[in-house]
């Protein structure tokens, strides 16, 4: 009798338990958010990126900057329930710094309504094998206090869709997922700060997904990058350099020896071999230092790139 008994609250625990752990994945929002702007005259792959988690996340909202392209209809027939679609009018007088990318960065944020705000840029992709992860992570981490936001690797496509730099002078991870319980903001959307107070701001601590995130916008035509960084320094008030992708230093350019998400197959170029730079390029000072840096990292094994986070273990 005693052991009939045991047996069946124990199985009474484990159906608790169950249930309590579906209600836990259940009740988890995930909002995804981005902006753009003349993605189609620029370039940006923006509809396989905002299609490539469009799965794993419970609303999608996309800020449309006034665009001189289709942007806005493109996003428009995206056959999905998901999207939410805002439409503003960047700020042209806004030339300090790129405030005005926080600025449309933070418009989209402000209106997500998850627990979770996935932030993806116009240029960036996910793997389909990877989204199960991704959503996995946010699970696992939703409830623990300690964890504010999550991590990606950086694959940085240059050149064409067979090459990769690897330099501490190129962002190697960042955090793309935070919580959006957090006061958090962007100053330029490159990154977030936490405001612990009204006064001033951290990096939000965060743990690894152990997902990579595909960018592409270095693979774009090289009409189209220039078009791209003229917008940009425009609000960076800044002087516009031509970029031609042959000046970079061809030691950083890697093979990539992965797989590309399905999603990207149509829109990659399919070119052969590492993209090869100009043998005759002259390094830049910075470009030396990102040098010296590697054999820095490679002698000490270490990583030296810039962090936009607390990494916690």
């Amino acid at each position: 009798m005693q052991l009939s008994l045991i047996l069946f609250l124990s199985s009474i625990r484990k159906k608790l338990r169950l249930f309590s752990d579906a209600d836990y994945f259940i009740n988890m929002k995930v909002s995804a958010f981005t902006f753009i702007k003349n993605g189609q005259i620029l370039g940006y792959p923006f509809l396989q990126s905002i299609q490539s988690i469009l799965e794993i996340v419970d609303e999608f909202v996309i800020n449309v900057g006034e665009s001189e392209d289709n942007t806005l209809e493109l996003i428009r027939a995206i056959s999905s329930s998901k999207i939410r679609i805002i439409e503003s009018k960047w700020n042209d007088v806004m030339q300090d710094r790129g405030y005005v990318y926080g600025q449309q960065k933070m418009i989209a944020q402000f209106n997500c309504t998850g627990d979770w705000a996935f932030y993806i840029e116009g240029d960036e992709v996910y793997h389909e094998k990877d989204l199960e992860k991704i959503k996995n992570s946010m699970q696992i981490n939703l409830n623990n206090p300690e964890v504010e936001a999550l991590v990606f690797d950086f694959n940085h496509f240059y050149g064409n869709a067979n090459s990769v730099l690897n330099s501490p002078g190129w962002y190697r991870t960042e955090a793309r997922i935070i919580k959006n319980s957090l006061r958090s903001y962007s100053p330029d959307s490159l990154f977030w700060l936490v405001l612990g107070s009204n006064k001033k701001g951290r990096y939000p601590k965060a743990k690894h997904t152990g997902v990579s995130c595909f960018h592409y916008g270095w693979v774009r035509s090289e009409y189209q990058m220039n078009l791209k960084v003229k917008q940009v320094q425009k609000y960076w008030g800044n002087k516009t350099n031509k970029i031609e992708y042959s000046q970079m230093d061809q030691e950083i350019v890697k093979e990539f020896k992965g797989v590309h998400p399905e999603i990207m197959k149509d829109w990659l170029n399919n070119e052969i071999g590492i993209y090869q730079t100009d043998s005759s390029y002259k390094l830049t000072n910075k470009q030396k230092k990102h040098r010296l840096m590697i054999k820095f990292e490679n002698f000490f094994n270490i990583e030296l790139s810039k962090k936009h986070y607390k990494l916690l273990n």
